[in-house]
């Protein structure tokens, strides 16, 4: 029988002697159905699976419980572009491991037909295709975000997000503790006129690190010099760095640092003799550099890791919102010294 076709539910039914019903709920029944069930006759229906090497239609366990066994990822960024691929690609790696391990494929939706805006609910959006979304992007649009949350459709954000008319699923990096961290040990080593180059946010990975900064500061620090943007001309940034009388800098973006560190050596200065440099960003820019840069180390492998388990946890169980925030680690390097006098 096994040799001519393939079997179903009902050819197990038959060789078991039980109905058909019965098998399904020995294939897919919850603990509590199966407990309807005498032993004897699961250990049956199970002893004929064995024998026969029958294997469930996938598609149609599938339907039995409701789902397609896809997750979605939504970028609001390109993801694959060389500009952002040190941003994706480590949250892009651990959603594919881990939705492998929980046996789900991906799909990636881009937001097509809506120009050069990415949006989730487009004309004619996909999103139901998949079980549930993880949703990345440096900033969300906040009207998506409300409806993602008004919905019954489940979804993930990679990163911490503000509350948008209810709490918001996330995993994310404690930059703002991270950061705090940082900024205590250039006080350590001496540094009481520190310097922030970045803005203040509205991005929340943004806005944690100026939380995070700006409390480490409190009345034992002083704040000598904010540029409240990136990709400032590295010169200009140098010169407003040594006329502030900082003598430790906190970069956003890594690509300034780099830049900086450049303008500095073409005039004979050089880290951290003659001024300390910390990163508190992620390389979004594909810059590169020798120096290992005093900074953190976001988890973002792990993070997209947790999100995914958790988007799997919503889907087949719905579980309530969780908001994760994973530690940081500090990364020693090399651009952080004890402070100087300034001649």
């Amino acid at each position: 029988m096994a040799g001519s076709k393939r079997l179903t539910q009902h050819d197990i039914a038959k060789l078991a002697g039980v109905s058909q019903a019965t098998v399904s709920l020995v294939l897919n029944g919850t603990d509590t159905a199966l407990d309807r069930i005498p032993q004897d006759t699961r250990e049956r229906v199970q002893k004929v699976i064995r024998d026969t090497g029958y294997v469930a239609d996938p598609i149609a366990r599938r339907m039995v419980k409701g789902v397609n066994r896809i997750l979605g990822v939504f970028t609001y960024e390109p993801a694959f572009p060389s500009a952002q691929a040190d941003f994706f690609a480590p949250f892009l790696l651990g959603i594919e491991e881990e939705a492998q391990a929980q046996s789900y494929d991906l799909l990636l939706f881009t937001g097509a037909g809506v120009g050069g805006r990415r949006k989730i609910f487009a004309d004619g959006n996909r999103l139901r295709i998949a079980d549930g979304c993880l949703v990345l992007g440096r900033e969300f649009d906040r009207s998506e975000l409300k409806q993602l949350v008004a919905g019954d459709f489940p979804f993930v954000a990679v990163g911490r997000r503000e509350d948008a008319g209810g709490p918001v699923p996330y995993v994310g990096g404690d930059y703002a503790e991270a950061t705090r961290v940082l900024v205590e040990k250039a006080r350590l080593l001496g540094h009481r006129k520190l310097a922030y180059i970045g803005p203040k946010g509205s991005a929340e990975s943004t806005a944690d690190r100026w939380k995070g900064f700006s409390e480490a500061l409190k009345d034992k620090l002083d704040l000598s010099l904010h540029i409240p943007a990136v990709n400032a001309p590295a010169g200009e940034t140098l010169d407003a760095l040594l006329s502030s009388g900082a003598t430790a800098a906190f970069f956003i973006e890594l690509a300034d640092a780099i830049r900086l560190e450049a303008a500095a050596h073409e005039r004979g200065l050089s880290l951290p003799a003659d001024l300390s440099v910390v990163v508190i960003g992620s390389h979004i820019r594909p810059e590169r550099s020798r120096t290992q840069f005093t900074s953190f180390h976001i988890p973002r492998e792990e993070m997209a890791r947790q999100a995914t388990a958790m988007l799997v946890r919503r889907v087949e169980n719905a579980e309530p919102v969780q908001q994760i925030l994973l530690p940081c680690e500090p990364v020693e390097g090399e651009t952080l010294g004890p402070a100087m006098r300034r001649k």
